[in-house]
């Protein structure tokens, strides 16, 4: 394996890392209220949320962005960009989810920037200091997949994958589950990101950002939840 491979697989492992010191750990993305509904229970329903999230709202949502982001950054367009960022600022409506993707997004650049210098995130890094965007983390995670020049599938496989594992692991804490279901979960979802990869590299434009009301709602309602374990 040559260098140019190396690097592009380090650099997918190190971006795609569910463990990476951004925060994400502090959000459940509204799942902590499904289970306090009793709407999510046992595996079953904790499988179907997951999947359920990658398909219908992650894939027209985060994922896309991800997808245009990194295109944006392969134009060196950085208008687009910002274009792009403050798109997704207007269709994250509840103030959780949007306040965390935020902060991803900036602890993200954080690490990144301490390693890898790039004027066009450096550009777009300035630009959220003069409130000219958002540094919204699927913007962020677009950007740095291509600039670190991992294939556009393998960034998409990437972020759905610690997508998915990020909301397996709330998962396993809040139902509670068995940690061996949540690799079971896990296991059986890996068709569904291949797949789900795929349609978003396809997806059509006027389709990025598909309301989710019943998401959104229930993201909402964790703001007023008498007893929280997660931010959101």
């Amino acid at each position: 394996m040559n260098n140019i491979n190396l690097n592009f697989l380090s650099g997918l492992l190190h971006l795609s890392d569910p463990t990476l010191p951004i925060g994400g750990y502090s959000h459940s993305n509204g799942l902590e209220t499904y289970v306090q509904e009793r709407i999510v229970s046992n595996l079953q329903t904790a499988k179907e949320f997951v999947e359920n999230m990658l398909r219908y709202n992650l894939k027209y949502n985060d994922g896309a962005f991800v997808k245009l982001a990194y295109q944006a950054a392969e134009d060196n367009d950085l208008e687009l960009l910002l274009s792009l960022d403050n798109e997704c600022n207007a269709i994250k409506c509840p103030r959780e989810i949007r306040q965390a993707s935020q902060k991803l997004g900036l602890r993200l650049i954080k690490i990144f920037k301490r390693r890898e210098h790039f004027p066009f995130m450096e550009a777009f890094e300035k630009a959220v200091q003069n409130r000219e965007a958002n540094s919204h983390y699927c913007i962020v995670f677009g950007v740095y997949a291509y600039l670190m020049k991992i294939p556009l599938y393998e960034a998409l496989l990437g972020f759905y994958h610690t997508s998915v594992a990020g909301m397996i692991t709330n998962a396993v804490k809040l139902v509670p589950l068995g940690q061996l279901d949540g690799q079971d979960i896990l296991f059986s979802l890996y068709p569904v990101m291949e797949k789900t990869a795929n349609e978003t590299i396809e997806l059509d434009r006027d389709m990025v950002g598909l309301c989710n009301t019943a998401f959104d709602i229930r993201c909402m309602q964790h703001e007023r939840l008498y007893s929280r374990l997660y931010m959101s």
